[in-house]
């Protein structure tokens, strides 16, 4: 009998098998996208028959969740420990970008264009809003200038992605603009569009970060 907290060599097995799965799926994503994964293809580049392969991920679908769940998982242990170290907003959004660029193929997985017919579980949109807590708490901590909005008016209503974070509607407001126009510049850089227009998009990622906390 195994020891307390210690795996049996047919559980660790199992763990090395699904690792070496994952891997050779990023090798496939990296290669012709997500929504090209063939677990048959998989199977066929460890030497293992597609049958022998479904019993450790039941279907595409099962992989894909995996792999998201690792990407969401890494970015949100990123940011709360970047945020831990006593990083404000920008350290954030340094981090988030440092993150992206190590693996491009994992941002664009949660990140970039759905993979057609595949719908996340519920706990992925858990692991994704712990990410979100983690910029409201820093966007918390900056100064909020200027008259409401209807936009804050509004998102007061419609705050589900929030997940019940009590901050007030200009925070929550500041928050999601940063999110969506940080991750807007990040997509068009990983997907190749700055290519060839002759600029550093390093430094047009911190002009659009020095704008949104002038803000």
């Amino acid at each position: 009998m195994a020891e307390t907290g210690t795996k049996a060599p047919r559980e660790r097995y199992r763990d090395q098998v699904r690792t070496e799965i994952k891997e050779r799926a990023w090798e496939q994503i990296a290669e012709a996208g997500a929504s090209a994964l063939s677990l048959n293809a998989i199977a066929k580049r460890m030497g293992m028959s597609g049958p022998a392969l479904y019993r450790y991920f039941a279907g595409r679908d099962e992989l894909i969740t995996a792999l998201i769940r690792d990407a969401y998982r890494s970015l949100a242990d990123t940011l709360r420990a970047t945020a831990a170290s006593g990083a404000d907003v920008a350290g954030l959004a340094r981090a988030l970008r440092g993150w992206a660029l190590d693996d491009p193929q994992r941002y664009l997985l949660i990140y970039g264009t759905p993979v057609p017919g595949y719908h996340a579980p519920d706990e992925i949109t858990g692991i994704s809003s712990e990410i979100m807590a983690t910029l409201l708490d820093a966007c918390a901590a900056l100064p909020v200038e200027g008259p409401a909005t209807p936009f804050d008016e509004h998102i007061e209503d419609h705050r589900q992605w929030a997940d019940g974070h009590p901050a007030p509607p200009a925070v929550l407001h500041r928050a999601l603009s940063c999110w969506s126009r940080l991750h807007g510049v990040l997509s068009l850089e990983l997907a190749g569009h700055f290519a060839g227009m002759g600029f550093d998009p390093a430094l047009y990622f911190e002009a659009e970060l020095d704008d949104l906390l002038a803000g």
